[in-house]
């Protein structure tokens, strides 16, 4: 199924063509950042310059105003070309997509840090830390925030700070002892007291440079504190988020037109032809297409109905059912495209070992597969009960 189906406007043509002419360096360089571990900078200021950073910045504030549906069809292609690349740059906009549709800050901050970002500025919330487990989970973090004379004192460590040797900003949270709840900050790179502990050694995602960010006696004005959140855990889910599966839906794509690339040229001395017209490798490029076209459908209609003003009012497990749906079908789309070729899937300098790598990030991104089929059981069996009680 082709991607231009869900091409709407010219705007999203445009951008998408822009996102093209990156397409070669981008996928040039990305064995080296899986390989090295390195941060893909070149990357991230290609995507300054073209402006991506901004793209959720709305227009009247100096971006393109894009909503999550155009943000999502962009993020998606990216994703194919450097899957490190998408999901460093995709918490930029889904943070900044998220601030200035809820109107997260007071007027005048919003309008402050739009000039930032309009500059280029990028940013990411740090919530995580190893002792409170997923901020979704409703852990209390460590790191505190000390009221003073001056403003405020920060000290705390915060773990998977994606992006976190390009980042601007810090839009950290932290437990404020006199009120008795979360705030977060918004905290420049260049405060005294601010460092990168370069802690990010994993298997997937190599290159998203998610270290650990420390705060030892960060002094901050009292407008830093630019948000006490209305929920407990300090982590909400929101539309935005859905930027998260477009880039394992980017993986899987990648992954499906390797596969079927290879399947059509590669001709064994064994056979009359290539590979493709054996029945198993039809069967399994059959069911990838089939999981990638309802991948997408599902994780497009979540974008589109999160768009729309009006069906935004009923959009409640959508934005965790795209996600979970989207990112187990990437998992399987890497699967079944590996088998298709073979041991040669293995070799460190062929992408599919990669991709099934960085796919299985997705799962430990939020929400989390348990959670998101805990709340379908539990609205399910609420409505029976209300029901029940009305009859």
């Amino acid at each position: 199924m082709s991607k231009q189906l869900f091409i709407k406007t010219e705007d999203q043509r445009a951008w998408l063509q822009k996102l093209e002419e990156l397409e070669d360096s981008f996928k040039g360089r990305a064995q080296l950042v899986d390989e090295l571990a390195r941060f893909p900078k070149e990357n991230i200021q290609a995507l300054r310059d073209i402006g991506y950073t901004k793209i959720t910045l709305p227009k009247q504030l100096g971006g393109e105003g894009f909503s999550i549906y155009d943000a999502v069809l962009l993020h998606e292609t990216l994703a194919s070309y450097d899957a490190s690349t998408a999901l460093s740059i995709g918490w930029t906009l889904l943070t900044v997509g998220d601030l200035f549709d809820n109107e997260q800050w007071e007027k005048k901050t919003l309008d402050e840090f739009a000039k930032e970002v309009e500059r280029g500025a990028i940013i990411n919330r740090a919530v995580s830390e190893f002792a409170m487990g997923s901020p979704a989970r409703g852990g209390r973090p460590a790191t505190s925030a000390r009221k003073t004379a001056s403003g405020w004192l920060i000290n705390g460590r915060k773990n998977y700070t994606t992006g976190a040797p390009e980042l601007d900003y810090f839009l950290t949270s932290a437990w404020i002892e006199e009120q008795g709840k979360i705030g977060f900050f918004l905290i420049p790179r260049e405060a005294e007291g601010v460092s990168i502990d370069e802690t990010w050694d994993v298997i997937s995602m190599r290159g998203t440079g998610s270290h650990d960010l420390v705060l030892e006696n960060v002094h901050l004005e009292s407008s830093s504190l630019v948000e006490i959140p209305s929920y407990s855990t300090g982590f909400k889910l929101n539309g935005w988020l859905l930027l998260i599966p477009a880039t394992y839906l980017g993986i899987a794509q990648a992954a499906r037109d390797y596969a079927v690339h290879f399947a059509t040229t590669h001709t064994p001395n064994s056979l009359n032809g290539p590979i493709s017209e054996l029945p198993n490798v039809q069967s399994l490029i059959g069911e990838i297409d089939l999981e990638l076209a309802t991948a997408r459908f599902t994780l497009y209609g979540a974008a589109e109905a999160f768009a729309d003003p009006v069906r935004k009012e009923h959009v409640v497990h959508e934005i965790n059912i795209a996600k979970h749906f989207v990112t187990n079908s990437a998992l399987s789309i890497v699967d079944k495209a590996m088998r298709i070729v073979g041991a040669k899937s293995l070799q460190r300098n062929n992408p599919l070992q990669r991709y099934y790598r960085d796919v299985r990030a997705g799962l430990h991104n939020p929400p989390m597969d348990d959670m998101t089929i805990k709340k379908l059981a539990e609205t399910a069996i609420s409505q029976f009960n209300e029901q029940k009680e009305r009859v």
